[in-house]
């Protein structure tokens, strides 16, 4: 983060957003779409007593610059969408490469294949709905709201409820279960509207890794 000025974020990730918006709209593009960030809900994604179920509803509370710029870019982008220039803002998890058994787990709730990312975005351009809208784009998870607090105090608990499988798949590979999960955020909008939905999970993630 400190390799760069805040100035310089946020003319990279706000204004220089803008300024390609409104130029594909001037020269009649009908589709925009903006990668965003799951990290720009910062601190509503570590609530003390539970786990953080994060939906598009959850209101951010960014805790850097760059949650910041990518949150007011989003901001900036709505007001110029309109029935002819249709702007959808893909809020992604996290892809970048990692430790395995964090990868794995993190398929589970926070995680997200780049490949899978790759395809929201072609189902968002053929999305008519919303003049604008935002989805969280990331992979699909075996828990449910009433685990919030059990996932929080006792992760392997729930997790040989909810999927016995990745028990077995962490068990195979020498990898430990996480103790404690602090968010999971929920792709559900993004199936129910764009018709999306990740198809790579930790078991895709390890045989990728096998074949390596």
């Amino acid at each position: 983060m400190g390799a760069f000025s805040e100035e310089e974020f946020h003319r990279i990730n706000v204004e220089s957003t803008v300024t390609l918006a409104k130029a594909a709209r001037a020269e009649g593009v009908e589709r925009f779409i903006f990668t965003s960030t799951t990290a720009l809900y910062g601190y509503a994604s570590t609530p003390a007593d539970e786990a953080a179920w994060i939906t598009e509803q959850t209101v951010p509370q960014p805790r850097t610059i760059y949650h910041r710029t990518k949150l007011e870019a989003e901001e900036c982008l709505a007001p110029l969408a309109s029935s002819d220039f249709k702007v959808r803002a893909l809020r992604m998890s996290r892809c970048f490469g990692e430790e395995p058994a964090l990868m794995a787990a993190y398929r589970l709730h926070r995680g997200i294949d780049k490949r899978d990312v790759a395809t929201a975005h072609v189902a968002a351009l053929s999305d008519d709905g919303k003049n604008f809208d935002r989805f969280i784009i990331s992979g699909k998870t075996p828990f449910r709201p009433e685990d919030t607090q059990e996932l929080k105090t006792n992760a392997p608990a729930v997790i040989a409820r909810r999927a016995p499988e990745v028990v077995q798949l962490f068990q195979s590979h020498g990898w430990a279960l996480p103790q404690s999960i602090d968010r999971i955020y929920d792709p559900s909008y993004a199936k129910h509207v764009l018709n999306w939905e990740s198809k790579r999970d930790s078991f895709d993630f390890a045989a990728t890794l096998n074949s390596a």
